[in-house]
């Protein structure tokens, strides 16, 4: 029996009650009205739906399980962010689940699917208790034509229940919050959270797993195309500028948050963005700005004066992690495909707290493969509670938490698809400089725009470079429109013996991080790896 077969939309298949209403594949203005009608939400002025995650902002990480069986006993790179759970216990949440949906008035149903490229696509059949949340799951993930709707078969199940509360004696889990996924019964089971973020990556942690042993690269990253038909993918982690450089007015965006790279084209897993909202800027950030006017919008834990339904999105009181979710149609030069061609150029884009990284730097493969499974960016002082100074962050594939294989396989995956296309490969500080966080200041979006674009249209390619003394990467000399002092960071402190003892500080971090994959990688790897001037 398939997914399909088994978990179909009508009420006998769930035992709910008699008078279950059970919604199915409702569209953007049904799914407002009945969001409204039961308190979900408020509409802001222009028309978004404004909604509150309640205690869980973000992703509860540490509430993530897998399953473990013969199938993927070997498959998953298990440890801190692949948390074991076994067959048993996920059948008694399985059970519970489904108890719980069968007391509900109202259940709502989307048929969708996880990738725009037809040879690769997964369909995904969701089941939500929220209104908003099937309109979230609907505007992020990849709608079906009329036809594809008609003669859907699922191959995966998402249960969403925030009202859910999970037992850890019953359940093996470490809270009432779980996101549980069974990969080879093919269900993913998301209960006390109303975070809608969890279904999208849900998703995707889906597609991080059955893509690779296709050879197609699943990757955290966003993607757009220049006007040559020249594809570049930017990894990062949140806070680094993955949404804001992508949505660039002269390219045409693929998508801001996951995407495959095949080996015809690279191709977006989403048909929306998730963009962050605290303190956008509408001169900085035009495009994405104007989806907080629009009707089809859903943002969530974003401040609005209750009276004149005025947003304020400087207000981080319910979040800092504040998000708007629309379709990506709404960026007006968004692919009509949601796909491009292989790709030109690689960005990997980090916010340096320290200050000790260039602007931009050129990357050899090697490079490129350490600081992809380095996965660098910083935490900065009052992000979070008990955070005083820059606190590096390293998450491997700059997606740890949504990559359920060995990093390695996405590494090599990466480092054979940047040797067959002779890709060129960039590092991309978005952070601080003249100083760490709390001296320095934050690298100007101008100066990112300017030597992004000397990258992306060959420009630099005739720029003399240095070796950078302590990461051996090349960086730019003197780059048109930049001030040449910014291009080295150590030139841009008072105090320079501070810059060499921050600058060996953050080595020391990189090596200690990357012992974990030493016996993964090639000795060219391990010989592209940052060097302080002191005994490590």
């Amino acid at each position: 029996m398939t997914i399909a077969e088994r978990w179909v939309h009508t009420a006998s298949d769930f035992a709910f009650k008699a008078d279950t209403r059970v919604h199915h594949n409702l569209g953007t203005p049904e799914l407002v009205e009945h969001a409204l009608r039961r308190a979900e939400g408020r509409l802001a002025d222009g028309g978004p739906l404004v909604v509150a995650t309640g205690a869980h902002t973000g992703r509860s990480a540490q509430d993530k399980f897998i399953v473990r069986d013969d199938e993927t006993e070997h498959a998953v790179w298990w440890g801190k962010v692949n948390r074991p759970l076994s067959a048993t216990a996920f059948a008694a949440l399985e059970q519970d689940f489904l108890a719980q949906l069968g007391t509900m008035d109202e259940v709502y149903v989307q048929d969708l699917l996880g990738g725009s490229q037809p040879e690769h696509q997964i369909k995904v059949r969701v089941i939500t208790e929220l209104a908003w949340h099937s309109l979230f799951v609907r505007t992020m993930l990849v709608r079906p034509t009329n036809a594809q709707q008609a003669a859907f078969a699922a191959d995966y199940l998402i249960i969403d229940l925030p009202s859910f509360r999970a037992d850890p004696s019953r359940h093996g889990c470490r809270s009432e919050t779980i996101v549980a996924v069974d990969f080879t019964r093919r269900i993913v089971l998301i209960g006390g959270t109303a975070y809608a973020g969890e279904m999208k990556k849900a998703a995707f942690s889906i597609l991080n797993y059955v893509l690779p042993p296709r050879g197609v690269m699943p990757m955290h990253c966003s993607a757009n195309i220049g006007p040559d038909g020249d594809t570049a993918v930017f990894f990062g982690l949140s806070g680094t500028g993955k949404t804001t450089l992508s949505a660039d007015a002269s390219r045409t965006l693929i998508g801001d948050d996951e995407h495959g790279w095949s080996d015809t084209s690279v191709f977006n897993f989403e048909g929306g963005c998730y963009a962050k909202m605290i303190r956008l800027s509408a001169e900085a950030e035009p495009e994405i700005f104007a989806t907080t006017e629009r009707f089809g919008t859903i943002l969530e834990n974003v401040v609005m004066n209750p009276k004149t339904r005025r947003l304020n999105l400087d207000d981080a009181s319910l979040a800092e992690n504040s998000r708007a979710a629309y379709p990506i149609d709404f960026i007006p030069n968004a692919s009509a495909e949601n796909r491009g061609p292989v790709p030109r150029n690689i960005v990997m884009l980090t916010a340096d707290a320290f200050g000790v990284l260039p602007p931009i730097a050129r990357l050899t493969p090697d490079q490129a493969m350490y600081h992809f499974l380095s996965g660098y960016t910083a935490k900065v002082a009052g992000t979070e509670i008990g955070v005083r100074e820059p606190e590096a962050t390293f998450s491997t594939c700059f997606g740890a938490p949504f990559m359920p294989r060995h990093p390695s396989v996405y590494g090599n995956l990466l480092k054979e698809r940047i040797a067959r296309g002779a890709v060129k490969c960039w590092l991309v500080n978005t952070g601080w400089t003249g100083g760490p966080h709390g001296i320095g200041r934050r690298m100007p979006i101008k100066v990112t725009r300017t030597l992004l674009g000397a990258a992306l249209d060959g420009s630099l390619d005739d720029a003399v470079f240095r070796t950078d003394p302590y990461f051996g990467f090349g960086v730019p000399i003197e780059v048109r429109d930049v001030d040449s002092r910014m291009l080295d960071p150590r030139r841009t402190w008072t105090d320079k013996d501070w810059y060499d003892a921050t600058a060996e500080r953050l080595v020391l971090l990189f090596t200690g991080n990357f012992r974990q994959f030493e016996d993964a990688v090639d000795s060219s790897v391990l010989a592209a790896r940052p060097t302080a001037n002191i005994d490590i």
